[in-house]
């Protein structure tokens, strides 16, 4: 995994770029970042990791191997711990690291954790037509229908769509632009929005199909370049038409 933070979905806004185009953003608070363990491919573990560990917590709330685990590398007490694989920029046990880790304008992953729906049916959980309004469809407006194969084979097909628990899965969000960048409040305004709640941890990464210095990332900020140029010649053409319109009718 390259670059990435744990952070928590604050909430939702919208924010104005310097052309004055509104846009809406996710607030996620993605800091301090506590460095807990450094993994090396030479080392007992045997490949290269970072882990990371995000949100202050209360040490009696813990388990005692997590307790121990934190102790043996003189790290705080916190809520969330993950891994990152292959981190691309060298750390210390020790260090803390925030939102500056990425730019205005970079491509991330938000993975995150769908809401919970409960006991859904196929028309919520599926998008099932259902049955019709009318023509005695009675009883019949929201249900899955036939559901077996007869006397062969007999049971029912594994996998098929039905009723049942709805949400609480990971997800993942790919190639979502950073609008904004506040390290002096560990908070990145992230474009668009990603699956979880407001409260919920997640996870930030680079993007892995939008690298920067990529061939699909120069070809979107050309691509955004030529536009806005295009905008400014023709607001520019627009211009000198009205002055040229404006000094007709004064001779």
């Amino acid at each position: 995994m390259p670059l990435g933070l744990i952070g928590k979905k604050l909430g939702h806004t919208r924010v104005y770029n310097q052309d004055g185009i509104l846009t809406p953003v996710t607030v996620v608070q993605v800091g301090p970042n506590h460095v807990i363990q450094v993994k090396k491919k030479d080392g007992p573990d045997g490949y290269n990791a970072v882990q990371l560990g995000f949100d202050e917590q209360k040490e009696s709330r813990l388990a005692k191997p997590v307790i121990g685990h934190l102790k043996k590398f003189k790290s705080s007490a916190v809520k969330e711990i993950r891994e990152f694989r292959d981190f691309s920029k060298e750390v210390q046990p020790g260090d803390l690291i925030g939102a500056d880790l990425f730019a205005v304008g970079q491509f991330v992953d938000c993975i995150g954790t769908t809401k919970g729906r409960g006991f859904e049916g196929v028309v919520a959980r599926h998008g099932f037509r259902g049955g019709d309004i009318t023509h005695g469809a009675k009883g019949w407006h929201r249900r899955s229908g036939a559901i077996g194969c007869r006397l062969f084979p007999g049971h029912v097909n594994r996998g098929l769509k039905m009723p049942g628990h709805m949400g609480v899965v990971r997800r993942t969000s790919q190639n979502l632009e950073i609008v904004q960048v506040r390290p002096q409040d560990n908070v990145l305004l992230i474009r668009g929005n990603f699956p979880g709640s407001e409260g919920d941890y997640c996870i930030i990464r680079e993007s892995k199909k939008i690298a920067i210095g990529g061939k699909r990332f120069i070809a979107i900020h050309d691509a955004r370049k030529k536009a806005k140029d295009a905008a400014a010649a023709g607001a520019a053409g627009k211009k000198d038409e009205k002055k040229a319109a404006a000094a007709a009718k004064k001779k």
